[in-house]
């Protein structure tokens, strides 16, 4: 099959990129730059800077949509949410604007989003169903959906991933919490009893082709483990696993006075349950949070 990849470059884009090489299928990645694509996803996937590089001849059958400025990056200023928006939700409708032109249209769509969505709805169990607490996170995951599924009105099948934490060794907010963990500085963010909707880089990576290849699944799935933990708990899973203490705890007024709107991440949570993509036969191969710290750490 042939592929077009949004993001291709990040965390989750360029583990894809390598499983659907390895497993034989062409990929053309959509990045600003051409090495980077190669030196994340490969010298044989192709890099392209803009979608007129694709000939109306060439075949796309499926596209995955990843791109999008790190979110947890810097203050949510004006001009820093202008850059989230940006990058996501014009880009994701110019995609869909150009795949509405081809005369021969790509079979799928799927497209990435965040348990964001949600926003902070405490200890509440969340399915794919569920409401939301209206905030920015929420704001901004909801345009961002609205904009991939547009291309249903192309005759496109368009699946929604709302992804969790990504748990890699390479990139990801696990990378930046080792080194303070290590150093016996790692503790709990507030009162700890804020959800954290994880998963592993391996299952979401997989969830995003399986939905490619599944022709009759369409809708919303959320990309996390069967077993989300509380900040507590995920803190003292990763000091046990780094046979570390964590007793420093970062008082929620700090995390507010640092970050300002971008705290609520931290000190917000969604209890969220992968039940669509179960329910569609998608096998999760970490389901524990220790078995997936083993993996990642030991790798």
């Amino acid at each position: 099959m042939n592929y077009l990849l949004t993001g291709g470059t990040g965390l989750i884009g360029a583990a894809i990129c390598q499983k659907l090489q390895a497993a034989g299928h062409t990929v053309i990645v959509l990045s600003r730059q051409r090495e980077k694509v190669h030196r994340r996803c490969g010298l044989s996937a192709i890099a392209i800077t803009n979608l007129t590089e694709i000939g109306s001849h060439e075949h796309v059958d499926v596209v995955i949509n990843l791109a999008g400025a790190p979110i947890a990056n810097a203050r949510w200023s004006a001009r820093r949410k202008r850059i989230l928006e940006q990058s996501r939700i014009d880009l994701t409708e110019q995609l869909v604007q150009w795949l509405s032109q081809r005369q021969k249209k790509p079979a799928a769509l799927i497209s990435g989003s965040a348990v964001g969505w949600y926003g902070d709805l405490g200890d509440t169990p969340l399915n794919e169903n569920s409401g939301f607490h209206d905030e920015y996170a929420h704001q901004l995951c909801e345009r961002w959906e609205h904009a991939a599924l547009k291309a249903r009105e192309a005759g496109v099948r368009v699946c929604i991933v709302r992804t969790g934490l990504v748990l890699a060794a390479n990139g990801g907010l696990l990378q930046r919490l080792l080194l303070p963990f290590r150093l016996g500085l790692g503790g709990p963010m507030g009162d700890g009893t804020q959800y954290m909707p994880w998963v592993h880089i391996d299952d979401i990576a997989n969830l995003f082709i399986f939905l490619s290849k599944q022709t009759a699944l369409e809708g919303v799935f959320n990309g996390t483990a069967p077993g989300p933990v509380t900040n507590a708990e995920f803190t003292r899973t990763l000091a046990h696993q780094l046979h570390r203490p964590a007793l420093i705890r970062v008082p929620a007024c700090v995390l507010k006075a640092g970050l300002g709107e971008l705290s609520e991440l931290l000190l917000g949570g969604q209890r969220v349950l992968p039940e669509n993509a179960r329910a569609a036969g998608f096998q999760f191969h970490y389901t524990e949070l220790q078995a997936a710290f083993n993996d990642i750490l030991n790798s």
